[in-house]
């Protein structure tokens, strides 16, 4: 079997870091708000820009920032978001819930595995708090993952790259091992020899936010994806696969 070249993953939350994202050869996007907070569901004008980009999306659905335990309201409005990324016509969607002891909540996956219906599933950082990685892949597996997006448990990918080689390891091709936090074109290399099958990135540099400052302080620096540093990273990866 001949093994798929590796995919360039931008995850992206707004409709400028979105075209940067397309034109430095992003190979498919993770559409997020706020992706300060570490990504919530994108609003519904993100999701119909992303619609005819021309690359996969899949849209991230986390109703709030913080952990990934969710209550009956918070899930209803999963559902919902789920529900409106299937009328948008993305290409899949993002999620991960965890119980109070921190494993994965199988029966709020499988509720919302439901509600995507055929859309593909990725797993995302929530298997980097589980207190068994081993055990949350399994899961995965088991609920119909396509994807699982992890730094190997630690705080960055580089960090966790010989963890992120075991999983690709247990997976056994039955699950891709997308590598993610931190990811640079100076370590893309790096995660791509540990056996990473992906690579997801902001690719952003920091800008200053170029709204008037005024009494409400909005205004200041903010996270901006970059083209050039997507372009990079692409670059790092196929020279890799080269061998150069």
């Amino acid at each position: 079997m001949v093994a798929k070249s590796p995919v360039l993953e931008v995850c992206v939350d707004d409709p400028a870091g979105l075209q940067a994202a397309i034109e430095g050869g992003a190979d498919r996007i993770e559409l997020c708000a706020a992706l300060a907070l570490g990504g919530l569901t994108p609003a519904p004008g993100l999701m119909a820009a992303a619609a005819d980009c021309g690359l996969p999306v899949f849209a991230m659905i986390r109703p709030r920032p913080g952990g990934f335990l969710y209550d009956a309201g918070e899930m209803a409005a999963a559902l919902q978001d789920v529900a409106a990324v299937r009328r948008f016509g993305l290409a899949g969607i993002v999620f991960g819930a965890t119980g109070a002891d921190g494993r994965l909540d199988v029966a709020a996956i499988g509720r919302v595995a439901m509600a995507a219906g055929d859309l593909p599933m990725v797993l995302h950082r929530a298997i980097d708090v589980t207190p068994d990685q081993d055990e949350a892949l399994q899961t995965a597996i088991d609920c119909g993952y396509c994807r699982v997006l992890t730094s190997g448990g630690a705080e960055t990918a580089v960090d966790g790259a010989a963890n992120i080689t075991r999983m690709v390891q247990r997976a056994a091709g039955r699950i891709e091992i997308m590598a993610g936090g931190g990811v640079e074109a100076e370590n893309a290399a790096r995660l791509l020899t540990a056996g990473a099958q992906d690579l997801h990135g902001s690719c952003s540099l920091v800008m200053a936010d170029p709204a008037p400052v005024g009494r409400l302080r909005i205004a200041g620096e903010r996270a901006q994806t970059s083209a050039d540093r997507v372009r990079a990273l692409r670059q790092a990866m196929d020279r890799h696969m080269r061998g150069v």
